[in-house]
């Protein structure tokens, strides 16, 4: 995370693509309560974080991230630690959470 201060929140996500030059997309998933059914319905968030090089995270692992600085228009975020996961198929239909 080199000279980036972490502080505030420490969440974490699942990765959905690592297309980008040093910038991963991950997936929040949660459950929203619905009081007129007196059910839960499943959501997501997608966010931006920075990845530094040290990490070499695949689509499908589980990522902690920790709030920063703004990095860019849409990155606040910075990994912090990789785990790896064995989800089979596309990441982006699996609803875990954390």
């Amino acid at each position: 995370t080199s000279n980036v201060n972490i502080r505030g929140a420490i969440l974490k996500g699942m990765v959905v693509s690592t297309k980008m030059k040093r910038t991963i997309i991950i997936r929040r998933n949660y459950l929203h309560y619905i009081k007129k059914f007196n059910r839960f319905e499943k959501r997501h968030s997608n966010m931006a974080v920075h990845c530094s090089p040290c990490f070499e995270p695949k689509e499908g692992d589980i990522v902690t991230v920790g709030q920063c600085r703004p990095l860019s228009k849409t990155v606040r975020f910075n990994v912090l630690k990789v785990e790896k996961n064995q989800i089979f198929g596309n990441p982006r239909k699996v609803f875990m959470l954390f």
